[in-house]
């Protein structure tokens, strides 16, 4: 059967919704922190040489650069079609280029041409090194995107915090650039360049979440982190030595023109300079939940729904509550993909469930794609618990219609 069939046969199959396979990627430079539901044997799966499984993507159409060990198809979402004992897939990828607006509406597809965003679990032991996503104009010269992300921390992945739940934002204000560009210049000539000195770390916080544009430095803590992000992995890592971890030097220099490698002047000019000194960080870039509706209005109509991310153009994202023994019927202007956190049920044609544990390679009935249509016409749940909740975390295309930037 054709891509293209396949493709087709699966959206009849999900009237509009589609099924998606799990798609885990391991970073060299992480340690997993074991809270995204991977069978214990199998976070190095991949061989020790890839480093561990931290991460689960989500509704990617984006391959993950992790370097030229990388994977085939690695990073990249499918869309399962079973037909009695028999299962096929299609990347979520090649189904879009072909199906067109059919899966994401007309208005992503007519402006991108393509899905522009992702989203994943990061779950790592530790914190991260303080590194930095490009902007548009620097990512465009190594022909890329700039990438925009934002943070949420769901309850349910985070029993317990890793190493180092505090993230480092930024720089402190009053840092001058002559500091950073020491600091960079230490890492590119392998000294411990202790650059998160220059920087506040805030203390993470269950059931919140922060926004973090392209050209701001960040060092991501240990909660699990549910990641929405602009359909890019460009990266570069500022910080080179993390919680007595040596940061390969390549990864400084990661994602850098040909003509700028060696230039610590050209990583300078990568920080946005007024966003990562920005005395009001954290009133500006600190998200907590807000309700889409009055929450009473809800509840008395079985459910509770908050948008969760909610700062950028380019993304958004909501969790969704459905409580024990409703049915509900939810509509949204835009196409999304979602990821079961809690709870089981029918939603649409589908069973849905949140596994306890998944083999690297099993498939799951916890992660979809609903399409433009399915969404406008609104898509129904059913709870059948009696006391156990359906949560789902749903993650939107760019300039999301109902949603109202601040």
């Amino acid at each position: 059967m054709s891509a293209n069939s396949i493709a087709s046969k699966a959206l009849e199959q999900g009237k509009g919704i589609v099924r998606l396979a799990p798609n885990w990627v391991p970073r060299s430079f992480c340690v997993p922190g074991r809270r995204i539901k991977l069978h214990p044997d199998d976070y190095y799966a991949l061989g020790g040489e890839r480093g561990g499984i931290d991460e689960r993507w989500f509704a990617s159409t984006t391959p993950a650069d992790n370097g030229p060990l990388t994977a085939p198809n690695e990073g990249l979402s499918f869309i399962v079609f079973e037909d009695n004992a028999k299962v096929e897939k299609v990347l979520l990828k090649d189904a879009i280029e072909q199906l067109k607006g059919e899966i994401i509406g007309q208005r992503l597809w007519n402006k991108h041409k393509r899905w522009p965003m992702y989203s994943k679990f990061f779950d790592n032991k530790g914190a991260l090194p303080h590194h930095i996503h490009h902007r548009d104009e620097h990512a465009a010269l190594t022909g890329q995107l700039g990438k925009p992300e934002a943070y949420y921390f769901p309850p349910q992945a985070n029993n317990h915090g890793g190493d180092f739940p505090y993230t480092f934002f930024g720089l402190n204000p009053g840092v001058t650039k002559e500091q950073v560009r020491k600091a960079l210049q230490d890492a590119a000539e392998g000294r411990d360049n202790a650059i998160t000195s220059l920087a506040a770390a805030y203390r993470l916080e269950v059931g919140t979440g922060w926004d973090v544009p392209p050209g701001v430095l960040h060092a991501p803590g240990s909660l699990c982190t549910y990641e929405p992000q602009k359909a890019s992995d460009v990266f570069a890592m500022y910080e080179n030595i993390t919680h007595d971890q040596v940061v390969p030097k390549e990864l400084l220099w990661k994602d850098t023109p040909e003509d700028k490698a060696g230039d610590v002047d050209w990583l300078l000019e990568v920080i946005d300079w007024d966003l990562n000194v920005d005395p009001n960080f954290a009133q500006n870039r600190f998200m907590a939940p807000k309700p889409v509706r009055p929450r009473k209005q809800m509840e008395a109509e079985g459910y509770i729904e908050n948008w969760i991310c909610y700062k950028s153009p380019a993304f958004s994202a909501k969790e969704l509550t459905v409580l024990p023994g409703k049915t509900v019927t939810i509509k949204d202007s835009g196409c999304y993909g979602f990821i079961t956190m809690q709870g089981h049920g029918r939603l649409g044609v589908w069973d849905i469930e949140t596994p306890a544990l998944i083999r690297y390679g099993q498939l799951s009935s916890d992660e979809f794609f609903v399409t433009e249509t399915a969404a406008k016409d609104g898509v129904t749940i059913t709870n059948p618990s009696k006391t156990d909740p359906i949560v789902l975390l749903k993650h939107f295309g760019p300039e999301n219609p109902d949603l109202t930037i601040e």
